[in-house]
Order: C-alpha cells, then sequence, then structure tokens
C-alpha cells in the first residue's frame, strides 16, 4: 500500500535555496550518497560486533552504476538499512531540517563557505537529479523492503517493494542540465577526488569479482611509519599527485593523543624558481575528503608542500572563521608545523649534505615560513643556510664568522650584556644578480672577500626580514653598496684627489651623479658605481608597490678608481680627450650596473665604434 505525505520544512520549496548555495560544489553530491553508505556498513559491523545484528561474512562494499538510457546515477551499499519508520525519520524530517540548519549556518558565515557540507547529506543529490528514488531494507528481522520517491519539492511517496538484500539503494534521475553525471569518466574523477581513500571498496559499474575497486581502504598514511618503505612513499605520491618526480622527502604523521592525527607530507622538487608553485594538501576526516589547502588547518606556507591530512577531531559543518579560531584546530596547526620544523633541522644535523642538496627546492619554502610565522623561524633559524661566490654553503653566522661567546658566570652577567651591546654589526655582503653583477663579484674574488648569492624572488623580502629580527647583530649590504670601503686598496684624504675628481665631472655629461676618486685592489677596473643601500631599497619597494619615491640614482656615486692608467693619465689629457674618456668610463661603470639609457647606449656606442677606427688606422 503506497502512502503520501508532506516534507516537514519552515520553507515552501528548499531545493532552490541549496542550489543557489551550493552550485559551486554541486559535484560534492557523490561524496555525500558514498559517505552515507559508508556510515550504513559501519553502524551495521558496530552492531554485528555487539552481537545485535546477524554475522556477515561477504564483502562490505558499495557499488555505483550508470544507465545512461534511463538516465539514472545508482549508489548501493550493503550497510544498516532503514525500516519505513526510519526512512520517515532520517529522509523526510531530519534531512530536510539538516538542510535548514546548514542554512542558517552559511547566511551566519557570510557567505565565506563551510567546510564539508556534511549534515546536508542525502538532499545535496538533488542539485543534480530531477528525481531521486530509495530502495532500503534494514538488517531487522522479519524488515520488508521500503521504496521512498521525491522529486524534492515539498511531497514524497514511501510503500512497501520487494527488496531482498539488507542495505540502500539510491536511484538519482538526472536532470537534462546534468548530463555530465552520466559519463562514466566524470563519475570515475569524482570517486578519486572525494572517494579515494574511504573505508570499503568502491565498485564502478559493478559486475563481479573480478572488477577492481576504484579507492584505496588502506592508504599509506594510516600504517605505522616503521612499516612502511621508501618506495612505498614514492608510490603513494605518484598515485595521489600525478607527480612523476620523486619527491625530496617526507613526513609521516601518526599521532593519537591529545588529537587523532594521521597523515604525509611531502617535500616536492621546485619545477621552477622563477614562480612560487602551490602544492596540494589535502584534508580528511575518517577517510573522507573534505577540502583541498585548508589554510586555517595547515598554514599558509605550508600549501607549498604536497600531502594528505587525515584528522576526525577537526568539526566540519562549521564555517572558516570558526575553524580559524578554535582551539583544537590551532593546537593541529602548530603541531604539524612543529613536525615539519623537526624533520628539517633533523636533517641538517644527521645529513647535511642531502640537506645541501635540497637547498635550492627547499629554499622559498623556508623562507616565506619564517616570514609567515615567528615560531616557525625561532625553529629553523639556525639551519638557514646561503650560497657563497664559491658555490659553497654555510650559515649565516658561519658566513659572518660569528662565535659562541663562552657563557658569563654569575659575576660576569652584566658586563658581559654590555659587551654585547657595544658590539657592531656584522657586514653581509650579498649578490641578487650573478651575471648582471659579475664585474664586482670579480673584484670581490680578487680582494679575497665573499658574499651570500641571493638567487630567489623572495630574498629581498627575507634579508630585511632577516636585519629585522637579528637587529644589532647583522647589516646586509648588496655587493654594489658599499665597495669603496670593501675593495679600496688603503685610505686616501679627499684633498689628494681633489682636482682629478673636479676635472671629471666637469667632463661628464651626467651632472646628477656624485664622483669619488679612491685607490682600489683592481687596478684593471677603471671605476664603480655605489648606490645607497638605503635609497636603493626604498626604491625597489616604491617599484614593487607602484608607487613613487626616492630616485636611487639620485644618491648614486662613481669612484674612479686612481690605481688604474687611465684614470692616472686623465689629468694630462686635453678637454676633449678628458670629455671622452671620462664618459666612456662612466658608461663601462654603468653597464655593470643596469642597463644604459638609450640616449647614453647610443653615445657609448658611437665612442667604440671611434676607438675602432683608431685602431684599424
Amino acid at each position: 500500500m503506497s502512502k503520501q505525505g508532506n516534507i516537514r520544512i519552515s520553507s515552501e520549496n528548499m531545493m532552490p535555496i541549496i542550489k543557489k548555495w551550493l552550485y559551486s560544489d554541486k559535484d560534492i553530491f557523490l561524496r555525500e550518497i558514498v559517505a552515507n553508505g559508508a556510515d550504513a556498513i559501519t553502524k551495521f559491523k558496530k552492531l554485528a560486533e555487539m552481537g545485535e545484528a546477524p554475522a556477515y561474512e561477504g564483502e562490505f562494499c558499495i557499488k555505483i552504476s550508470v544507465d545512461k538510457d534511463a538516465k539514472t546515477l545508482s549508489v548501493e551499499d550493503n550497510g544498516i538499512g532503514m525500516t519505513e519508520d526510519e526512512v520517515e525519520k532520517y529522509i523526510t524530517q531530519i534531512a530536510f531540517s539538516g538542510a535548514a540548519d546548514f542554512l542558517a549556518k552559511y547566511e551566519q558565515a557570510g557567505g565565506e563557505g563551510i567546510i564539508g557540507h556534511f549534515g546536508l547529506g542525502f538532499y545535496s543529490a538533488y542539485m543534480v537529479s530531477e528525481n531521486i528514488e530509495i530502495f532500503t531494507k534494514s538488517y531487522r528481522e522479519d524488515a520488508k523492503g521500503v521504496h521512498w520517491e521525491s522529486d524534492g519539492e515539498s511531497t514524497y511517496t514511501i510503500e512497501e517493494c520487494d527488496r531482498a538484500e539488507r542495505g540502500t539503494k539510491i536511484v538519482m534521475h538526472i536532470a537534462d542540465a546534468e548530463k555530465e553525471f552520466l559519463d562514466e569518466g566524470r563519475i570515475r574523477s569524482l570517486v578519486e577526488k572525494y572517494c579515494a581513500f574511504m573505508p570499503y571498496n568502491i565498485y564502478l559499474n559493478y559486475t563481479g569479482k573480478e572488477d577492481k575497486p576504484l579507492n584505496d581502504t588502506q592508504p599509506l598514511y594510516l600504517k605505522n611509519p616503521k612499516d612502511c618503505t621508501e618506495e612505498e612513499y614514492k608510490e603513494f605520491y605518484r598515485k595521489t599527485f600525478h607527480d612523476y618526480h620523486d619527491p625530496l622527502f617526507w613526513i609521516h604523521l601518526n599521532m593519537d593523543y591529545p588529537f587523532r592525527l594521521k597523515g604525509i607530507l611531502y617535500f616536492p622538487k621546485v619545477k621552477s624558481k622563477v614562480e612560487l608553485e602551490r602544492g596540494k594538501v589535502k584534508l580528511y576526516c575518517n577517510q573522507v575528503f573534505i577540502a583541498d589547502n585548508i589554510k586555517e588547518v595547515i598554514p599558509e606556507y605550508l600549501l607549498l608542500l604536497n600531502g594528505v591530512i587525515d584528522c576526525p577531531d577537526i568539526p566540519l559543518n562549521v564555517s572558516r572563521s570558526f575553524l580559524q579560531n578554535d582551539r583544537q584546530v590551532q593546537k593541529i596547526s602548530r603541531h604539524i608545523t612543529k613536525k615539519v620544523a623537526d624533520k628539517l633541522t633533523g636533517l641538517f644535523k644527521e645529513d647535511l649534505e642531502k640537506f645541501k642538496n635540497c637547498w635550492s627546492d627547499l629554499s622559498v619554502f623556508i623562507k616565506l615560513g619564517c616570514i609567515k610565522d615567528e615560531d616557525f623561524y625561532s625553529k629553523v633559524k639556525d639551519i638557514i643556510i646561503f650560497k657563497d661566490l664559491n658555490g659553497d654553503y654555510r650559515t649565516l653566522a658561519d658566513f659572518a664568522g660569528k662565535k659562541e661567546e663562552p657563557a658569563a658566570d654569575a659575576g660576569e652577567e652584566k658586563k658581559e650584556e654590555k659587551k654585547e651591546e657595544s658590539k657592531e654589526p656584522v657586514t653581509v655582503y650579498y649578490v641578487s644578480d650573478e651575471a648582471g653583477q659579475s664585474q664586482y663579484i670579480s673584484m670581490f674574488k680578487n680582494a679575497g672577500l665573499n658574499a651570500i648569492v641571493c638567487d630567489t624572488f623572495i630574498d629581498p623580502h627575507f634579508i630585511s626580514y632577516l636585519e629585522f629580527k637579528e637587529t644589532g647583530k647583522y647589516r646586509f649590504l648588496r655587493i654594489d653598496a658599499d665597495v669603496d670601503a670593501a675593495l679600496k686598496e688603503s685610505e686616501s684624504k679627499e684633498e689628494d684627489n681633489k682636482e682629478l675628481v673636479e676635472a671629471f665631472k666637469a667632463a661628464l655629461k651626467n651632472t646628477k651623479i656624485a664622483v669619488k676618486a679612491e685607490k682600489l685592489k683592481n687596478a684593471d677596473v677603471p671605476a664603480v658605481i655605489n648606490v645607497s643601500e638605503f635609497s636603493r631599497r626604498f626604491g625597489e619597494m616604491n617599484a614593487f608597490y607602484g608607487l613613487a619615491g626616492a630616485d636611487a640614482d639620485a644618491d648614486m656615486t662613481i669612484i674612479i678608481n686612481t690605481a688604474n692608467a687611465a684614470v692616472q693619465a686623465f689629468i694630462g689629457l686635453d678637454d676633449e680627450k678628458r670629455k671622452f674618456v671620462a664618459n666612456q668610463i662612466y658608461y663601462m661603470a654603468m653597464l655593470s650596473y643596469k642597463k644604459l639609457a638609450p640616449e647614453e647606449m647610443q653615445e657609448f656606442s658611437q665612442n667604440n665604434m671611434a676607438l675602432l677606427k683608431q685602431f684599424i688606422g
């Protein structure tokens, strides 16, 4: 006997509201339906273990089938099943009240997104269906099959059916506008995305035991780390992230107290040093996929990694703002950060050579993490290494030649503190463009000096961050910022070179640039350009943000080298030759610093042609 009824909801038509709020995530319906099937199997297994349900020796599984002719997509489980009263309660009443609760929470969240969408469950299938049928039979003795059907509006029908097996089959009659969900490839991709690690085998168009399940019910991250091999870690990485470059290394998270957390974080190879590539950290709850890259759980800089995190203690049906302020979630986030820092410091101490070999891939990630998270910086600051002009790697303290002072006894403590406060910061030179600053690099090497090489886009920001965090310890100068102090042969008095400086300045076309004369260690270089570190950084910062600001060139100085033969002969030249030589020296020095202006480049080329003609005779 068939029975009809009205769905008890506060809205006359809930479906358009659900579709409006969830339209961008409509493919999530399959996860909801399959997850409900998995829950039904888990409930039956627990009842069987307690002796309240008959034992079952067959395979617990979920079957998905597509019938393009009938335009149906079906999901069937062999779980606990439902009686007619339970269908009335859990489908007709609770599901729709759950949808109403979902809508209220979503509106309170200001439309910023709800993690998971659990609780909406069954009715999410109406995002792609024009009609849904349920065929179910309870595990209870003498239970009869039940058929429920509704178009998702305000009415439904429920009647007895001849279903023989325990469990539930949901048949979705796919709407004409959603025919993509009748494509087998589309369904396979959704199962891979949302159901890859669900705890029961999932079959598509099930035909027998020879069919292979689409999911992995025992993913590697659930195993004890000591039982996992290196090849298993790599294979899991390739299969999960479709990256056929082996990861550098990985961290296996396995924690049961004070919260449950399992997962694997992989450090991938960097494919391009120009762009910062975003990784993918997949978040699960009891093997059910929630979302990718949830920065409230995984700190944003860790999203440069690839990984799988499964945490049953993360609340699902909540807004992002709730996650951000939830103390348990914050503890989980801090724990993940700590484990990453511990892995990095452990590798540095145990296998420094491997750490150095991986540095070019780790550098951006670690530096970004330091800038974003002070706690992370405090944990890894001593393992940050820098490449020098010889291609060697060392820590900043090693590079600057800083040594740990022996601990002072109690009587000398104040004296030692005063001594430390009075110390001048150590100057650390750096290179930001090895090709463009090659002249300065050559001069530094010839003088027996060294510098760190900054070769990623984040380095200028990181250097400023280090100066702030280590105030008073280090002062960073680009290799062309203070060449006179670093490379001059000896101190010279300004009046000794006054005539030379004035004559050179008078011959230059660029009247804005300052001129100094120094005896440099390398006699082959006639002149170099210096720009104040502050002015250059300020100009670069303004350019980065598209702001007008101080012109770094206004604080530019050309240092002519009194050890160079051309400079030594300069005073003895006539006015015409002085102009030629001074401007040619200026152009040569500028080319080692930056590009010449078009009119300057034209004159430099003309001067070179004149020299060639003179040489040819």
